[in-house]
């Protein structure tokens, strides 16, 4: 396998294990719910974790970019 100096990471030579780690510890999921008959977003890490619960959806970003991780909306 040759090098690609454009990607650092070997994706060929990833175990199946790595591969689902790869990238888990720079995002958070932020997830309309309902909770006591009322609109809240619910942050979660990439390994399903609860890292938190914010009344608004710009504040559940805000709190993800401030803890330096990348917010990812889920439907």
């Amino acid at each position: 396998m040759t090098e690609d100096t454009h990607n650092p990471v070997p994706t060929r030579s990833m175990s199946a294990h790595d591969f689902a780690l790869w990238g888990m510890q720079d995002i958070a999921y932020i997830k309309r719910v309902v909770v006591n008959d009322e609109v809240s977003w619910a942050i979660h890490g990439a390994d399903g974790r609860s890292l938190g619960l914010a009344p608004e959806r710009t504040l559940a970003f805000a709190a993800v970019r401030q803890h330096d991780l990348e917010p990812v909306s889920v439907h």
